[in-house]
């Protein structure tokens, strides 16, 4: 008899990103004859039912590929025995075979709230992890009910079709980030801790009505089911995909326009830029502000609405603030994005 049904879903996801892994970390070694090294994978786990299927699924599928596997848990230090719980999970990695296996403590700021800045410090976290042990890919939890949440929250945002993109199931520097389980549901990661008798931790902050996303989880998506029917999650990722590749054709669009309404001194031409179809035009006036300084994560529709009103509706007016001490102005029929 095979794997219970939600142990074989989880780990043919988890097998499929290895290959993709795999075949990424081959590729210089296709055409010299350099020693192969085996890569290291690691995974992201919290404790959770999500991230535990997830750990469980790399440590069966990855000796099968010759792959190392380990595990990475982040301490955010946000609930009394924070440290206790990182040494559990520690344990429990340890104790799938899992090696190299760190807990790593990290300071939350508050930039940009409570979630976003536990986000930060995160990843912060498992970037220095990977960085330290020469990983090839860190593998993340998020499954699809985690997707449509992000998508509902980007919609709530107003922040366009980047925004509702949701998540990729490939992101970071070189690809670094993996997410499994995007097509996946969170009860099928549950289950298959269930069956595996895998411990799971459940964060309280998941069902904090203080958080955002708790809400969203618990009262929002509930209250569209029971008005729209069942489907809403699958829905929502469905247009998470299709936003994720219209948002693609569009910023390969902007980066070749980008070089075409440039003047021979590298400066934006208005007119050229007006010409443009206003979504190409605000992702090359997006592309600029970031090139002359202004932090993406810091850089809203707002702000691009603001500069666009510099083409669209020229009236005589100063120079536009951005983030990062950037300023946007119109000089002699130039668009002039520069350090302030």
């Amino acid at each position: 008899m095979g794997p219970h049904p939600a142990v074989a879903a989880i780990r043919l996801a988890v097998r499929r990103v290895l290959h993709d892994v795999l075949n990424d970390h081959d590729a210089p070694y296709a055409a010299s004859d350099s020693p192969r090294t085996p890569p290291l994978v690691l995974v992201a786990c919290s404790g959770g039912a999500d991230s535990m299927a997830l750990a469980s699924a790399l440590a069966f599928e990855a000796p099968k590929l010759g792959i190392r596997a380990g595990g990475v848990t982040v301490d955010h230090g946000l609930q009394p025995g924070s440290d206790l719980r990182a040494a559990e999970v520690v344990a429990r990695l340890g104790a799938l075979r899992l090696d190299p296996v760190e807990s790593a403590a990290v300071h939350v700021g508050r930039d940009g709230g409570p979630e976003a800045a536990a986000r930060d410090a995160r990843y912060a976290a498992l970037d220095a992890a990977a960085d330290h042990h020469g990983a090839a890919a860190i593998l993340l939890g998020h499954t699809r009910d985690d997707q449509a949440e992000t998508v509902l929250l980007g919609l709530a945002r107003g922040s366009g079709i980047r925004s509702l993109s949701g998540m990729a199931a490939t992101s970071g520097v070189d690809g670094r980030y993996r997410r499994p389980f995007l097509r996946l549901d969170r009860q099928t990661a549950r289950k298959a801790c269930m069956a595996q008798s895998l411990p799971v931790w459940d964060d309280p902050h998941n069902t904090d009505p203080a958080y955002t996303r708790s809400r969203l989880r618990h009262e929002g998506l509930p209250a569209l089911e029971k008005a729209l029917g069942k489907g809403v999650v699958e829905a929502l990722a469905r247009t998470a995909q299709l936003s994720r590749d219209d948002a693609d054709a569009l910023d390969t669009w902007a980066a070749q326009a980008e070089a075409m309404v440039r003047d021979p001194a590298g400066l934006l031409e208005c007119a050229k830029l007006y010409a443009l179809p206003p979504a190409v035009r605000r992702r090359v006036l997006r592309r600029a502000a970031i090139e002359a300084g202004a932090p993406a994560g810091s850089l809203f529709a707002r702000h691009i609405e603001e500069v666009d009103r510099l083409i669209t509706g020229w009236r005589g007016q100063g120079e536009i603030n951005l983030p990062g001490k950037v300023v946007a102005q119109r000089q002699g029929g130039r668009l002039v994005i520069r350090q302030g």
